[in-house]
């Protein structure tokens, strides 16, 4: 699987919403950032929305554009770097560089994503090799092939087969199989019997019928190939996971040989897949959906022939279509940008473009984009923002009242052995192998999948690469990754609103300091905390320490599912458990290392009328600022772990005394939670 999932197999953990520099433009940081009235709603109480309170002014004028589902911080920040990465890219296509190289590969992929008039004129040709290959199955042993070769080309019709950390032997990668072959986000949209749910049914019905009408078949026959492809979706979906299942590490953890993937998946012949890619059979698999496996050897024994053929030509028709002609593009925005988002109308074709070249070029864009960008001064300043932020968590797991002397000398252990990684990678990848034309956009996408799978499934058998980054430098984002034990933040997200190189104390903690304390906390969540300090899944903790912790994190839970975050629509507090446990740590632990700051003395000094503590969270809060469409807000409270911008904010703070003594709250206010009702983990 992708590490850039940024959760799932990996279990990679992150802050958001998903090189070695010695010089570098200084970023417009200011020295003193300020919080002015125009970002703030001074009208709404702090007590009653602090979220609105922080934010109300800039929500006001970051209203949302037409090709945005959502539109915050985090999304203005990203939209910047963007830009910055199209002046990098569009500068390497202007070198005319000699084949083979960076720039050339760099250059020639953007040029042919942006070629809209070849691709037009190609039509589905780019995609006919794929489509002859399922075409030509006539026997049940052919699946099997084409499956292969799909594979291959970074088409997963069933299932990924992918490298991965061994949760209990984390220095060495394993092959990996998770559950795949569903066309809409979850496997809920197939089963829930809400009018929602059916219309999302219907619509991607539309959307398959569409992508079988565009690739040559008649309206009516195209109709029932789409109603034939959903029911064998929805027997996916039925053997599926649910996410908060997927986020049991314990669940998802059933490493076997060859001989017990083909028992669980009987009569499919998994061996004959692996070596039909054209890999060897691995020693050791761990096989994260048991159940789901034993329905696609149920569906390979029973489909028809012909079931198989409609299934699969429309598994390539999806994966491609945002690369093919207009009319295929705008099918697919209809349907995932539309119709599950609410999005009105697409992003401008270049940003595409760029997300995509980025996406196959990744490191070697984040090369130049350090070079320029990211001044080595602000990677000395957050080492030295780290290392506060892990003194200050240290003093709080001392600190603890309910926890056994035994297992907080086991926390301590697992935080000082923690590893940071800031700005960049020690090396950069090699694309040497990777070939890039100019001539056609599909090509250059599947030659990219097959270089990136050759490049995952090589770990397979091998100690794990400590140096390997699974975020590039050029996103705005962090995350912590247990099975190494380690936190990383690229260079992009060192930037405003989340750090001001020559800033105030109190922004910087309450901004960069707490998304620093976020990722370190998820060493210590309902899932980090399975695992110790060399990143091997076991038990650590006492008994009884489990128990305490268990019954402080429903407190947690029980707070977010209060939320109703449409009318009927209520935020799932389990399955964003993890991060509302990191927001919450992150705010703690960052708040304690600001003080410490302080060297036991007080700062006086206000900005625009502010305290430095309610700069802190105030800071903290204009991170999480965004404005957001009905539709995304039901698609992210389905799918996504964490939970909305202002459930971010009005969530973990009245659960912070300190919080209310910055802005003299008390009970009357409504966001108020009794002393003895308030989430207490770290």
């Amino acid at each position: 699987m992708n590490a850039n999932l940024l959760f799932g197999s990996m279990l990679v953990v992150s802050i958001g919403v998903s090189s070695c520099a010695t010089g570098g433009k200084e970023q417009n940081t200011g020295t003193k950032p300020v919080f002015s009235a125009e970002d703030m709603d001074l009208s709404v109480d702090p007590g009653t929305n602090f979220f609105e309170y922080a934010n109300g002014g800039w929500r006001k004028q970051h209203p949302l554009p037409d090709d945005k589902s959502r539109y915050g911080s985090f999304d203005l920040l990203a939209e910047e770097n963007k830009e910055k990465v199209k002046l990098i890219i569009e500068n390497a296509a202007a070198q005319n560089a000699e084949d083979g190289t960076v720039s050339q590969k760099i250059g020639d992929f953007y040029a042919s994503g942006m070629d809209m008039d070849a691709i037009n004129k190609a039509g589905i040709k780019p995609i006919q090799p794929l489509l002859s290959k399922i075409n030509s199955i006539e026997k049940q042993d052919d699946i099997v092939k084409v499956i292969s070769f799909l594979q291959q080309q970074g088409i997963n019709p069933l299932f990924y087969y992918h490298a991965t950390a061994d949760q209990k032997n984390s220095k060495m990668n394993i092959a990996g199989v998770y559950q795949s072959g569903l066309g809409m986000p979850d496997r809920d949209y197939y089963l829930e019997k809400t009018d929602d749910a059916k219309k999302l049914r219907d619509a991607y019905q539309n959307y398959l019928t569409t992508l079988y009408t565009l690739s040559g078949h008649a309206e009516t026959e195209a109709a029932k190939k789409a109603e034939l492809v959903f029911d064998f979706e929805t027997s996916l979906a039925k053997a599926s996971n649910s996410r908060l299942e997927n986020r049991d590490p314990h669940k998802t953890y059933n490493k076997v040989d060859i001989n017990g993937v083909e028992e669980m998946v009987k009569p499919f012949p998994f061996a004959s897949f692996i070596k039909g890619m054209g890999y060897s059979v691995p020693a050791e698999i761990n096989v994260s959906q048991p159940e789901f496996l034993a329905e696609v050897g149920k569906l390979y024994k029973k489909e028809k022939l012909s079931t198989w053929k409609t299934f699969l030509t429309s598994v390539v028709l999806r994966n491609t279509a945002a690369y093919l002609t207009q009319d295929f593009v705008n099918a697919n925005f209809a349907f995932y940008g539309q119709a599950m988002s609410g999005q009105k109308e697409q992003e401008p074709r270049w940003k595409k473009v760029v997300n995509t070249t980025n996406g196959a070029l990744g490191e070697a864009v984040g090369q130049l984009f350090v070079a320029e960008y990211f001044p080595p001064a602000a990677k000395k300043r957050m080492d030295k923002l780290v290392e506060n932020l892990r003194i200050a968590f240290g003093q709080r797991i001392s600190q603890l009242e309910w926890m056994s002397d035994e297992t907080k000398q086991a926390a301590q252990e697992k935080l000082d052995a923690i590893r940071v990684k800031i700005g960049y990678p020690n090396k950069w990848r090699d694309y040497s192998d990777l070939k890039v034309v100019k001539t056609s956009y599909v090509e250059n996408i599947l030659a990219s999948n097959r270089f990136e799978l050759d490049f995952d499934l090589a770990k397979i058998g091998k100690p794990v690469d400590q140096d390997e980054w699974f975020m590039t430098p050029q996103t705005v984002n962090a995350y912590y990754n247990p099975l190494a034990n380690e936190i990383v933040f690229p260079a992009a997200i060192l930037q405003p609103p989340f750090f001001y190189l020559d800033g105030d104390d109190a922004v910087n903690y309450g901004a960069i300091g707490v998304v620093i304390g976020h990722e370190m906390t998820h060493g210590f969540d309902d899932q980090g905390r399975l695992f110790a300090k060399d990143g091997n899944m076991e038990e650590w903790w006492t008994a009884e320490d489990s128990e305490k912790f268990n019954a402080r994190t429903k407190v947690l839970v029980d707070q977010f599912n209060q939320f109703e975050v449409l009318p009927g629509v209520f935020a799932n507090g389990e399955l964003s458990l993890g991060e509302n446990i990191a927001d919450l740590g992150g705010l703690l632990i960052s708040y304690q290392a600001y003080l410490n700051s302080l060297n036991g003395k007080e700062n006086t000094e206000k900005i625009d009328g502010f305290t430095d503590k309610q700069r802190f969270y105030l800071a903290y809060s204009r991170v999480w600022a965004q404005n957001i469409r009905d539709a995304e807000i039901a698609r992210l409270t389905k799918v996504d772990v964490h939970s909305l911008g202002s459930n971010r904010v009005n969530g973990p703070l009245p659960n912070v005394q300190e919080w209310y003594d910055a802005f003299g709250l008390d009970a009357k206010s409504p966001l108020f939670i009794t002393p003895e009702e308030r989430a207490s983990i770290w």
